[in-house]
């Protein structure tokens, strides 16, 4: 079975819950995503409900071509859609993938979705996709995703300059961060010891 049929899957624990993107989904992410400081950092400006359709309508088609694997996000604990993240730049034959596109509603940050987020995505990365590197990217100016990456184990690598475009004309510089296939049990024993912290 290919990284593409493996990565678009349901992945849950008893906080969060993970499933691939439908298009029933634009109104539940709608709710959370009208907020401009989520898109501070990203390649993304969303203001008005037209620049939500077509950045719904955009990822959606992505997900259903294959590109990328788009997941929406439950908060389990209210039940409600938190965001979206993705499995994308996934290069099988080199043992490499990104988690990435990731965006959260703001009353989700800093209650343990993050983290446990990416739990489920390098566990499913690792143990049955048999990825040998997960990357993660984000702006160079983004302090609190960089800690974030810090904080669940991910090793910083390095600045990639005027990496790609922005929304207001711009360019933005990008940090790179990793884990490796051997360095996951840690990071995995790391993460799961965090979860009675808020944070990520």
């Amino acid at each position: 079975m290919s990284w593409q049929d493996m990565a678009a899957t349901t992945l849950e624990n008893e906080y969060v819950r993970l499933r691939p993107i439908a298009r029933d989904d634009h109104a539940s992410l709608h709710a959370v995503a009208m907020d401009p400081e989520i898109w501070r950092y990203t390649v993304y400006q969303i203001e008005t409900d037209t620049d939500f359709d077509v950045f719904f309508n955009g990822v959606l088609s992505e997900h259903l071509a294959g590109r990328r694997a788009v997941f929406h996000v439950t908060d389990k604990r209210s039940g409600r859609a938190a965001g979206s993240r993705s499995f994308c730049n996934m290069t099988e034959a080199e043992g490499r993938l990104e988690i990435g596109k990731a965006w959260l509603g703001r009353e989700f940050q800093g209650r343990g979705v993050n983290r446990w987020v990416d739990y489920l995505m390098m566990e499913h990365a690792f143990e049955r996709m048999e990825a040998e590197r997960v990357e993660f990217k984000t702006h160079v100016l983004n302090q609190q995703a960089r800690r974030a990456l810090r904080n669940i184990g991910a090793t910083e690598e390095g600045i990639l300059r005027s990496y790609d475009p922005m929304p207001d004309g711009g360019r933005r510089d990008v940090v790179f961060f990793s884990v490796l296939r051997t360095e996951w049990p840690m990071v995995k024993q790391q993460l799961a010891r965090g979860s009675g912290r808020s944070g990520t």
